[in-house]
């Protein structure tokens, strides 16, 4: 798969005085469309719950291009860059559809935790499904 898409149209809520999307919005889109890859892997958060597992983020960047405004569709694009023993290293675009800029961009790690918070080795076979989110 590498490349997973997910497709957002800005709410009136998530706008600033200047009519573009609050800078803090675009990092709960990352999230959202990450864990919505992360299910198209099946992983989704709430079966690596049940097994004791959680993905955290123990660090993010992130660099703004061009505001998003109120009438743009926007592409969010996640991918696995790296996968290591017990982490990830992903990297997102938020384009928008209707001349392909990219107006921000995301790079972040995440740990596997138990469900306390506390790094842990991951389960048998759990860090072979991302292997679908990555590039081919």
């Amino acid at each position: 798969m590498a490349t997973h898409a997910t497709q957002v149209v800005p709410r009136f809520g998530e706008l600033d005085p200047y009519n573009h999307v609050n800078h803090a919005v675009y990092v709960s889109y990352f999230e959202a469309a990450r864990c919505l890859a992360l299910e198209s892997a099946d992983l989704a958060l709430p079966d690596l719950s049940d097994q004791d597992v959680q993905i955290v983020v123990t660090n993010l960047e992130v660099r703004f291009r061009a505001p998003a405004t109120a009438r743009d569709t926007l592409r969010i694009e996640t991918e696995l860059v790296e996968r290591r023993r017990a982490s990830t290293r992903w990297q997102q675009r938020i384009i928008r559809e209707s001349d392909d800029a990219v107006l921000v961009e995301g790079q972040l790690t995440a740990a596997i935790c138990d469900n306390s918070g506390k790094p842990r080795r991951p389960p048998p076979g759990l860090m072979d499904k991302f292997d679908a989110l990555a590039p081919n």
